[in-house]
């Protein structure tokens, strides 16, 4: 593919993907014991906040270890950032799988893959710089968010399954493999660097990764969106975690609270490949954005407050495809406004407000629930509140420069 000024190559599907299968174990891993809460919590003989824990792990390792990854992936480039990450999600989730039926053993194991994470989900927008063009890079970065919600999606609908038919050692062993192969895979093609670049001269400048902070936090568009994501990633995180939870007071089993959880992400996985794609085609984030937050609140009422499955199977799928469709979009957005900062700095912060405000809503969430039936439907009202304020806030938000 030729424009007048630079070169790209067909290569950079060959990157991505091999990104996006690094991506998708590692969430897989994350995601593994949201839909069989209860039955994990039987099995190891915890609590379910302490089956909770196993994904609020990755949510307090983030917060000590997105800044240091975002250096790693600034200054040591992607390639080695993301093979830390694969590596560590890759020997961990095999570790995990051998020491299956202990639970602190499972944690600590939990841990290692949480620590990997940062070093792949923050590289995100810096492999769509390194081997994208400008009009490329919210729908590369949507196909990379993309793996994020397909790994989800495999959790969601494969863990119950293979639960049932290889017991919880099984599961997790399998899994374990997986992420083993996907972190050679990604460390045998990628590669840093196209032969030329992939942009205009100019558009590749940044400051250090020190600097890019300083800058960015005094970017009021920034701000702004940091906030967007707090709430935005939080109510991801935390609806997530806690979907069995959720739907369980109402009368739903396990299968269908499977289901829902999986329809959010396949709704995420649709409005990934859907938005982004339109983002690129108008040059414009802002109003999509916002489009995003609006169509997300009709989903979360119907999460809240749906009594019949049907309802909530379309509620679920609803909110998947607007609030998710969203993450990439802010991503490829804070990376233009950020400018000159590192993209791999930019995508840290906006991911670090999101574990925050996903440890906070989780244990919220909790607390919160009533005693008696378990309800968590007064915490989820006030989520949907907090839905409304991020569309207020991403109202104030000014275009981005650099498509005008």
């Amino acid at each position: 593919m030729e424009h007048p000024s630079f070169k790209v190559y067909r290569y950079r599907w060959v990157i991505l993907a091999a990104f996006m299968l690094a991506v998708a174990f590692n969430q897989l891993l994350w995601i593994t014991f949201a839909p069989i809460t209860g039955s994990a919590a039987s099995y190891y003989g915890v609590s379910d906040l302490s089956i909770g824990l196993l994904s609020m792990s990755f949510m307090i390792a983030y917060l000590f270890v997105s800044l240091p990854a975002s250096w790693a992936i600034d200054t040591l480039g992607f390639r080695t950032a993301v093979g830390i990450g694969a590596g560590f999600t890759g020997v961990f989730g095999l570790l995990r799988g051998l020491a299956a039926a202990n639970y602190t053993l499972v944690l600590i194991a939990q841990i290692g893959i949480a620590i990997g994470q940062p070093f792949i989900l923050n590289a995100v927008t810096k492999v769509a710089a390194r081997w994208f063009p400008a009009a490329e890079r919210a729908t590369a970065a949507g196909l990379g968010s993309l793996a994020v919600y397909l790994g989800i999606l495999a959790g969601m609908a494969l863990t119950p399954f293979l639960t049932l038919q290889t017991g919880m050692s099984g599961m997790l062993l399998i899994y374990g493999i997986g992420a083993l192969i996907a972190g050679v895979a990604f460390l045998a093609v990628a590669r840093e660097h196209p032969p030329t670049p992939p942009c205009l001269p100019g558009q590749e400048e940044r400051v250090l990764m020190l600097e890019g902070l300083k800058q960015a936090l005094r970017k009021k568009d920034f701000l702004l969106l940091m906030l967007i994501f707090f709430i935005g990633l939080g109510v991801f995180n935390s609806v997530t975690t806690w979907i069995e939870d959720i739907v369980r007071p109402r009368g739903f089993s396990i299968t269908q609270a499977g289901i829902a959880g999986g329809l959010m992400i396949a709704g995420g996985v649709l409005g990934a490949l859907v938005l982004p794609a339109l983002s690129d085609r108008t040059r414009r984030r802002v109003p999509f954005i916002m489009l995003a937050l609006a169509g997300a609140i009709p989903g979360l009422l119907g999460v809240t407050f749906a009594t019949s499955a049907g309802l909530l199977m379309v509620s679920a799928l609803l909110l998947g495809f607007f609030l998710l469709s969203s993450g990439p979009i802010g991503f490829q957005y804070g990376a233009e406004i950020a400018r000159p900062t590192p993209e791999g700095t930019s995508t840290g912060l906006l991911l670090l407000m999101g574990q925050i405000s996903g440890i906070v809503f989780i244990f919220g969430m909790d607390s919160f629930k009533d005693a008696a039936t378990g309800s968590m439907t007064p915490s989820l009202v006030i989520l949907i509140v907090l839905v409304l304020v991020s569309l207020l806030v991403a109202t104030r938000l000014r275009e981005s420069k650099l498509l005008t």
